[in-house]
C-alpha cells in the first residue's frame, strides 16, 4: 500500500483530467503527438537527454489503441484500470506493474477519480546502460526479456507483473513516487538507480508474471531454469520440467531463439565468466572451473570466440559488457 501522503498528492485532479471529464473523456492528442498521430512520442513527455520520466495516469480519458516510441512502466497506486494490450483485455489492481515495450499496442478504458496510476517513460537505452551501471551481471533471461521489450522480439512485447504483495518491489516503487511527488534532489540520478535495482528484483519474479500463452510462459521458465542450472542443465532436464517431449522442445527453442538449447547454456556460462572476471580475483583456470569447463584450453576457446578476446584481456578492458 502506497503511504497515504503520496496518494494526497496524486489524487487532486489537474488541467488535463478536469478537460477530458468535461469533454466526454476525449483526450487531446496534441499533448501525445504534435502529428496528431494515435503514437505516443517520448519528446512531448521527456525533457532533451533524459532517459526516464515519470507522470501521473490522465483520468476520465479513453486512450483509443495507439502506440508509444518508448517503454512505459505502469504502477497502480489504488483502484484499478482497464487496458487492452494486443487486444487482450487486462484489469491493472492496485500494487501491480505492466510493462510494456514500444511496438505494443495498448487501449485504455477511462479511469475514475480513485483509480490513481503512474506512468514512467522510459527510453530503450535506459535498461542497459542503468543495468551496466549497477555493475550487475548480464544473462540470458535478461537478455531474452529486454530483446522482448526493446526490439520486439523474444519474450514478449509487455509483461504484466501481479507483486501487490512483494515487498521489495513496492518499496522502490514508493521511493520513485515519492522522488517524484515531493520533488527530491538529484531525483533524476535517484529514479535511474532505483528503476534499475526495480528491473533486477522483477526478474527474480517471473513467476509472478501474468502469461499470455503457454509459450511465453515455457520460453522464460526455460531461462529461469537454465539461469539456476547452467552448470548441470540438460536438454532432458528441462524437457522434464515443462512438460514436453525432448525433440519438441529443442524444436520449439530453435523457433523461439534461433538457437539451441547448448547455445543458451553456453551463453550462460560465458556470461557469468565475464562477471567473474570483472568483478573478482579468481585467475581464469579458476573462472573457467567455476562455470562448467574442466579443461582451461577448452574455456580460453569459447571464451574468444564470443568475446573476440582473450579472458586475461577481457579483464583489462573498461567496458563490462558486449
Amino acid at each position: 500500500m502506497i503511504a497515504p501522503d503520496i496518494l494526497d498528492k496524486l489524487r487532486p485532479l489537474t488541467e488535463e483530467e478536469m478537460q477530458c471529464r468535461e469533454n466526454n473523456n476525449q483526450v487531446d492528442w496534441f499533448t501525445y503527438n504534435a502529428a496528431l498521430v494515435h503514437q505516443v512520442c517520448a519528446a512531448r513527455l521527456l525533457e532533451p537527454g533524459k532517459l526516464i520520466s515519470a507522470r501521473p495516469h490522465t483520468r476520465f480519458a479513453y486512450f483509443p489503441p495507439h502506440t508509444h516510441d518508448y517503454n512505459e512502466l505502469i504502477y497502480m497506486c489504488s483502484g484499478s484500470t482497464v487496458h487492452y494490450i494486443n487486444g487482450e483485455r487486462i484489469t491493472l489492481e492496485t500494487g501491480e506493474l505492466l510493462l510494456l515495450g514500444p511496438h505494443t499496442t495498448q487501449e485504455i478504458e477511462p479511469a475514475g477519480e480513485d483509480d490513481i496510476a503512474v506512468n514512467f517513460i522510459i527510453r530503450p537505452e535506459f535498461f542497459e546502460r542503468s543495468l551496466a551501471m549497477l555493475g550487475s551481471e548480464n544473462t540470458p533471461l535478461r537478455q531474452f526479456i529486454l530483446d522482448g521489450l526493446c526490439l520486439g522480439r523474444g519474450a514478449s512485447e509487455y509483461f504484466y507483473f501481479k507483486v501487490a504483495n512483494v515487498l521489495p518491489i513496492q518499496n522502490l516503487v514508493e521511493n520513485m513516487l515519492w522522488t517524484l511527488v515531493f520533488d527530491v534532489p538529484n531525483k533524476r540520478q535517484v529514479n535511474q538507480t532505483t528503476l534499475g535495482l526495480l528491473f533486477l528484483h522483477l526478474l527474480n519474479f517471473t513467476d509472478r508474471i501474468s502469461f499470455r500463452n503457454d509459450e511465453q510462459k515455457d520460453m522464460v521458465q526455460l531461462y529461469r531454469y537454465i539461469e539456476e542450472n547452467f552448470l548441470t542443465a540438460s536438454l532432458s532436464e528441462a524437457a522434464d520440467l515443462l512438460g514436453y517431449d525432448i525433440y519438441h522442445l529443442s524444436r520449439q527453442i530453435r523457433k523461439k531463439t534461433g538457437r539451441t538449447f547448448l547455445d543458451i547454456v553456453q551463453e550462460k556460462r560465458m556470461l557469468q565468466a565475464a562477471f567473474l572476471l570483472k568483478n573478482t580475483a579468481l585467475r581464469v583456470g579458476e573462472v573457467s572451473v567455476a562455470v562448467g569447463y574442466e579443461n582451461t584450453s577448452h574455456f580460453h576457446r569459447l571464451f574468444k570466440a564470443y568475446f573476440q578476446c582473450a579472458p586475461k584481456q577481457y579483464r583489462t578492458k573498461t567496458d563490462v559488457f558486449r
